[in-house]
């Protein structure tokens, strides 16, 4: 079993693997083609209108989070199954991350759902949308992570007393400040 560091590695690498071209055998450095989902590997570089998306990854505990983001035309939009469309791509991308990370590191790394996928559309003019997608993903691979979240509760109130005890401490007699309006506790 791979620790969590060269899980998170593997997965970096996967997705650093992406980049504009990489579709194509000729602008890969590897010579070798990549199909990862996105919009952009459709139609001909040269002679069609470019299109812009792209994703990022980046992990929370035992969860990877896929951001993906496109901009696309307002009527693409309004088309059915379109929201449908854009989940599909969030799924291409963590089928390609899969199938990367196994040839980058020789190990398999199982990629669940989790929850529903999140889309925001954003108005740029009357014709032009920016679309920010993202889509949480438990991964198997990892072992025990600890939670940055410490289960018990401390409030702002209770370490500002813990920081002024440190002076009474230090200091014995200590004076209150003349301002402190507040009850001895």
């Amino acid at each position: 079993m791979a620790t969590t560091l060269e899980v998170i590695r593997g997965l970096s690498q996967a997705a650093a693997n992406v980049y504009d071209g990489v579709h194509d055998e000729k602008y890969s450095l590897d010579g070798e083609a990549r199909k990862i989902g996105l919009f952009r590997e459709e139609g001909d570089v040269i002679t069609d209108s470019r299109v812009m998306d792209g994703f990022k990854i980046r992990f929370h505990g035992d969860k990877l989070i896929i951001n993906y983001q496109y901009d696309c035309k307002l009527k693409h939009v309004h088309e059915s199954g379109f929201e449908d469309e854009i989940s599909q791509r969030l799924a291409d991308i963590a089928k390609y991350l899969r199938s990367e990370y196994k040839k980058v590191t020789g190990n398999t790394i199982t990629l669940t759902k989790d929850g529903d996928t999140d889309i925001m559309v954003e108005y740029v003019s009357r014709v032009r949308t920016s679309i920010k997608a993202y889509q949480c993903y438990k991964i198997s691979g990892i072992g025990e992570v600890i939670s940055a979240r410490n289960e018990e509760s401390r409030t702002v109130d209770s370490a500002i007393k813990d920081w002024l005890a440190i002076g009474k401490d230090k200091y014995p007699g200590t004076k209150k400040a003349s301002n402190v309006k507040r009850k001895n506790d």
